[in-house]
């Protein structure tokens, strides 16, 4: 047994390097510098990503628990998975109370699995807590693409969380299939970021399956597999997004093909005028009328076509610089992709108010590639938001959200040589 005094200088040793340790943390992290830091560092994002993430789940249960579930779609989906659980696999017998079934064959599948979790549907409570999972889940891939790019300051998870309950209501209070194509696309780019090409083609292929507006991102994606993986690699990617839709859709296909292919990837729908976000300012023989598809199919096109030049020089940057690992190359990969769904949501024959959620994660990433002044940015991702809580939509708010998106695809365009500047960046981090 060691005598008092030895003792007692043990603990005033343990004592010692306890206060040590307590004061170099205190000089690093409890000074208002690293506060500043947190806000608006992009390389700790990671740390407002991880609270925002446990803060959105008590968000979901008090919204889930305290505030009422509106029917929209979710019995219709149930119908329409009920007749394949019931054995038909003939597309075009297959409708709900809201008309025939247009979705591609993994939205039947993941559907039929909700169908039969949910008690054929019934356990609506239990179904909003599934959604509450796909928001997070969402939320958890979408910030790790922000906190790897370093694009956007932590501060502006803020927004992305806490100012929009439109985008909670979409996913917990309607139970669109919407979130989950998009839950899958953003797991498909994390892939891609990783390097993993080809299980990020088969996640990309089953988010499509799911729901057709995921092909907005399709031709930014051709220019990253021919820019990184070659003509053959991009033959390989390209079968693999092709054999996964062959074989989800393969009993449909072998029953009808005709009314597969034409139900569910009907690119001519028309849509019905009460319900547009985007076009309430025209007239509705206008907006009904082929002429005005086809004029914005055609805008649609030459946009991408006047992109196309810049966004494959992106791509070839990105494979040369993705095996350095440094996180902020992705950026050269995620401009691209964002930008070109951005130009098909913004030329889309119709929004309705649950495809808020086809580019609401990203809006953010695209604003902060403009060189408009933070406040500007703000202001238009808060027009945005009011554009589309404005229920129903207005002259002025169809209007307003056209200027928006006029003014962040501009932007990006006056801003589409960003290459120097990000490999001054990736020097620095280096």
């Amino acid at each position: 047994m060691a005598p008092p005094g030895k003792r007692h200088r043990a603990q005033s040793t343990k004592i010692q390097v306890i206060i040590r340790r307590f004061t170099k943390f205190q000089a690093k992290y409890l000074t208002t510098d690293f506060a500043k830091r947190l806000v608006f560092d992009p390389s700790l994002l990671w740390i407002s990503a991880i609270l925002l993430i446990i803060g959105e789940l008590f968000v979901n249960v008090l919204v889930i628990q305290r505030i009422p579930y509106t029917e929209i779609d979710w019995i219709a989906y149930m119908q329409e998975v009920e007749g394949v659980v019931n054995g038909t696999w003939d597309y075009s017998k297959l409708r709900g109370d809201t008309g025939p079934l247009v979705y591609p064959a993994g939205f039947v599948y993941l559907f039929t699995t909700l169908y039969y979790v949910t008690n054929y549907g019934k356990n609506i409570r239990l179904a909003q807590y599934i959604f509450c999972g796909i928001y997070l889940i969402t939320l958890t891939l979408v910030f790790r693409i922000y906190s790897k790019s370093r694009k956007i300051p932590p501060y502006m998870l803020i927004f992305i969380c806490c100012t929009s309950y439109r985008v909670h209501s979409i996913y917990v209070l309607r139970l669109f299939n919407d979130p989950v194509a998009v839950m899958l696309l953003f797991c498909s780019i994390n892939l891609f970021m990783e390097g993993y090409w080809s299980l990020g083609s088969v996640f990309y292929s089953f988010a499509v399956s799911v729901k057709m507006n995921i092909l907005l991102f399709a031709p930014a994606l051709l220019l990253a597999y021919i820019a990184s993986q070659g003509i053959y690699g991009t033959l390989k990617q390209l079968t693999i997004c092709a054999g996964l839709q062959i074989m989800l859709g393969a009993p449909f296909l072998l029953t009808n093909p005709i009314a597969y292919l034409v139900g569910a990837f009907n690119l001519g729908r028309v849509f019905l005028f009460e319900w547009t976000v985007n076009w309430r300012f025209l007239p509705e023989e206008i907006f009904v009328h082929p002429g005005f598809h086809f004029a914005l199919l055609l805008l649609h096109v030459t946009l991408l076509a006047i992109f196309a030049k810049p966004w494959y020089r992106y791509m070839k940057s990105f494979a040369k610089l993705q095996p350095t690992g440094v996180g902020m190359v992705s950026q050269l990969f995620l401009l691209p992709l964002f930008t070109a769904n951005l130009i098909g949501v913004a030329f889309s024959r119709s929004l309705h108010y649950q495809f808020y959620v086809w580019y609401f994660h990203t809006l953010p990433y695209l604003l902060w590639s403009t060189p408009y002044s933070i406040w500007l940015r703000l202001c238009i991702l808060g027009l945005i938001e009011m554009c589309w809580n404005t229920f129903p939509s207005t002259h002025a708010s169809s209007a307003i959200l056209h200027v928006c998106h006029i003014l962040i695809i501009s932007g990006i365009f006056w801003r589409r040589h960003p290459t120097k500047d990000l490999n001054i960046d990736i020097k620095k981090e280096k």
